[in-house]
């Protein structure tokens, strides 16, 4: 997918990016073979996720230098708490758990290392460094649901795969990339990767990478 040109030298410098995409639970998901409980399970361990991380991209709007900057920002808060976080709770009450019940999940550990990671990278650095630790989520979650959407054989999970390939969030995805490539060129200039910031700016991503992982480890165990 192509999200952009930062998103793409960061995706591709990240070992763990396959691990992520390709993930068992992603399989899962794709071919049907993903156990009720545990998609229920990750869908209450995401739910509280997206709480934290809406609060961490409402943080993106402090840090942003442009108004253009807090328009897509604000936007993706938008997007994610009244389109994403409708369909944890719209699933859920299927299964009979309503969206207190949800609230009330208890944050497992997994879950706490990446929320705080991602708002203790937007509260101890600027918004370059936030937007590098939440890009994995964002833009990862459309490059899956592309993914499955072209390669799925079961329908088991086609509202969770059609929101994510879906041109509503897809179109957040392109927005977002856009996000990050105006925000590196104002702050670091034509040629960012000669930045000495660079690096650190590849290591959240990759860091965030591998917490992304270890939720998709978390949601296989219910």
């Amino acid at each position: 997918m192509s999200y952009g040109s930062t998103f793409t030298a960061w995706r591709d410098a990240t070992p763990a990016w396959p691990a992520y995409t390709r993930h068992a639970f992603v399989k899962g998901l794709g071919d049907g073979s993903l156990p009720r409980e545990a998609f229920l399970h990750y869908l209450k361990q995401d739910y509280v996720f997206l709480i934290h991380f809406s609060r961490a991209w409402a943080l993106a709007v402090t840090k942003a230098d442009t108004v253009d900057e807090m328009r897509l920002a604000a936007g993706t808060v938008n997007g994610l708490i009244n389109e994403e976080i409708a369909l944890h709770i719209k699933t859920c009450a299927e299964a009979g758990i309503d969206e207190t019940t949800l609230f009330a999940t208890e944050e497992l550990q997994a879950n706490l290392a990446y929320t705080r990671y991602v708002l203790d990278a937007g509260h101890s650095g600027d918004l370059l460094d936030l937007l590098a630790a939440l890009a994995p989520c964002v833009l990862g979650y459309g490059e899956i649901g592309t993914h499955l959407a072209s390669k799925q054989t079961s329908d088991t999970y086609a509202d969770w795969i059609g929101t994510y390939a879906g041109p509503d969030y897809q179109k957040v995805c392109h927005d977002v990339g856009a996000l990050i490539d105006g925000a590196i060129a104002r702050r670091l200039g034509d040629d960012p990767m000669s930045s000495p910031r660079w690096a650190t700016l590849q290591a959240r991503f990759a860091t965030a990478t591998r917490l992304e992982v270890g939720f998709w480890d978390m949601g296989l165990d219910p």
